[in-house]
């Protein structure tokens, strides 16, 4: 597996354009490296979001539930078990409720029912919550079954979704997703949570069309936006201009301690400051506790965290989702070292794919354990949990240039009845198959992979903002980049030069931590999960961050990567 660092290219004269405009020089330097040309689409004000108009549909799903609320009809939202799933349907219940809607949820067992909205949790709905109106978040573009099953029980289903939609359209009264064909929206890029929001963005103007409130009296959808940016941040979607705003917003709400019960209870068992919020708290420390609730358990626990206004219940139920993370850590953990086990003679230079199987794994947990042995490996990485009787169900991530719901396309296309079902994004997919399809399934995968992966695909490549000028390692321009929304699509600044190495010794065993030197200047470094020691001069590719100690706060460098200058 190699590495190596590479310089992101600056266009200058975008970049000076952004300096002309007011923007500090060498952030001007790394939003232009990273195709932002624009002062314009810096803004992070509402005002700036683009309008709901653009969405395909949008409108007449503002008349339908319009309608539906003036004619007391009975919704029930079907939600997804992820994150995103969880934030969307928390927002969609307190956005509609806001507006006088007959509202309730359900949300799919990931072991019982499978993703999305399956003929089984349709039955299930109409049996225990008997609504007039399906409303799915976060899941939708591909439950034709389950949509048809709808229809004829006499439901109607509202669809909103920002997945990959399949070859066919589920025959819902309205569907709302920036990714459905001929939808003009500029940001495709919408979590199922953001397309929820619209939503309810463009109910509450129709609503104000037909005179129900006015500017005055209309239900604040602004304090949603905790939520919004909890879901976008998660799923992992990428931060466009668009979705910026929308956590930029939320992250205000946040460190202003304007956020619903749940998230601060969140941010407080995850010993998080919620007044110095950023997108890596919301990815790394309140995502995954919210996420493990439907990875193991039942989702609705983390529904109800983000639903209730009562502290004390919020706290309560931080409380037991913190439980299930510690006990999923556990799980994964094991099922790791099972897969290392199963990969144990996995030659990365012979192979540009992994598919693993193993009958002990939990279905809830795949996910995580494919993400981590792509990034060991660097490798597009399916793993298979028993889902069922003579069934395996994978799930998948991906490696940048290697479109995995679209390779899986390919294999099912390759070999016809192989996959029973799959769907998914670029870079994450699920899939289910019979359990003796598993080997030829391994072969028409891996073929995929070489076939659309080059050699220079399959290395991890550092990308870095070049060297930093000596007078900016400062608390102060510290500061200036954690005011900034950085996150998927739109990746944080790492800065890389040459330095000399002063001194490097190991630390509890696993880090590796320096004093590295450049024109005279010392710096602390610490290269976590790394011990490996570096000869005299190094180059380093590093992330400047505030160390607070003894109540003295010094810039340390957090190295990326290293290898000899």
């Amino acid at each position: 597996m190699t590495t190596r660092i590479s310089t992101r290219p600056c266009p200058p004269r975008q970049s000076d354009l952004l300096r002309q405009g007011g923007v500090h020089p060498v952030l001007a330097r790394i939003y232009a490296a990273r195709g932002l040309f624009d002062v314009r689409e810096l803004s992070c004000e509402l005002a700036a979001l683009v309008p709901p108009s653009g969405l395909k549909h949008i409108d007449a799903a503002a008349v339908f539930l319009a309608d539906a609320i003036g004619a007391g009809k009975k919704m029930t939202i079907v939600a997804d078990y992820d994150c995103d799933g969880a934030t969307a349907c928390a927002t969609a219940l307190r956005g509609l409720r806001a507006m006088g809607a007959q509202v309730d949820y359900i949300v799919p067992d990931r072991v019982v029912h499978g993703y999305g909205l399956t003929p089984e949790i349709v039955e299930l709905t109409a049996r225990e919550k008997s609504p007039d109106i399906i409303i799915t978040v976060d899941n939708g573009i591909a439950s034709v079954d389950g949509v048809v099953a709808a229809n004829a029980l006499g439901i109607e289903v509202v669809v909103t979704d920002h997945h990959l939609p399949g070859d066919l359209l589920p025959p819902a009264r309205v569907i709302v997703n920036p990714n459905q064909p001929e939808c003009g929206f500029p940001s495709k890029h919408l979590a199922g949570v953001g397309v929820v929001f619209y939503v309810l963005l463009a109910l509450r103007a129709e609503l104000r069309r037909r005179g129900v409130f006015d500017a005055q009296t209309q239900p604040k959808l602004d304090n949603l936006l905790d939520l919004v940016a909890l879901g976008t941040v998660a799923d992992v979607v990428k931060l466009d201009a668009n979705n910026r705003i929308l956590v930029a917003q939320g992250i205000k709400r946040m460190r202003a301690g304007r956020m619903h019960a749940g998230v601060a209870a969140l941010f407080r068992v995850a010993g998080r400051e919620a007044r110095s919020a950023s997108p890596f708290d919301l990815g790394f420390a309140v995502g995954p506790r919210l996420n493990a609730a439907g990875r193991l358990q039942d989702m609705a626990l983390g529904i109800e965290c983000l639903t209730t206004d009562d502290e004390g219940r919020a706290w309560a139920i931080a409380q037991q989702l913190n439980e299930i993370n510690l006990k999923r850590r556990e799980i994964e953990a094991e099922m790791q070292d099972t897969a290392l086990l199963h990969l144990d003679d996995f030659q990365p230079s012979d192979s540009s794919t992994i598919a693993v199987f193993d009958e002990g794994w939990h279905q809830g947990v795949i996910g995580i354990v494919a993400s981590r042995l792509k990034e060991k490996f660097f490798r597009p990485t399916i793993t298979f949990a028993p889902g069922g009787p003579g069934l395996i169900k994978g799930s998948g991530r991906s490696i940048p240039g290697f479109h995995i719901r679209d390779a899986l396309d390919l294999v099912s296309k390759r070999v016809p009845g192989l996959i029973d079902k799959f769907g998914g994004h670029a870079m994450a997919a699920g899939l289910t198959m019979k359990v003796e399809c598993l080997a030829p399934f391994q072969e028409a995968f891996e073929a995929v992979g070489r076939a659309w992966l080059t050699q220079a695909q399959l290395e991890r490549v550092v990308e870095t903002d070049g060297p930093l000028e000596d007078e900016f390692y400062t608390t102060a321009f510290i500061e200036l980049m954690d005011g900034q929304v950085w996150g998927q699509g739109f990746a944080p600044p790492v800065f890389c030069d040459d330095f000399r190495v002063l001194s490097q010794r190991i630390l509890k065993e696993k880090h590796l931590k320096l004093v590295l030197e450049r024109n005279g200047r010392r710096y602390d470094a610490i290269w976590f999960g790394h011990t490996d020691s570096l000869g005299e001069r190094a180059r380093v590719a590093f992330r400047l961050d505030a160390n607070e100690y003894n109540g003295v706060t010094k810039v340390q460098l957090l190295v990326e990567h290293a290898e000899p200058a």
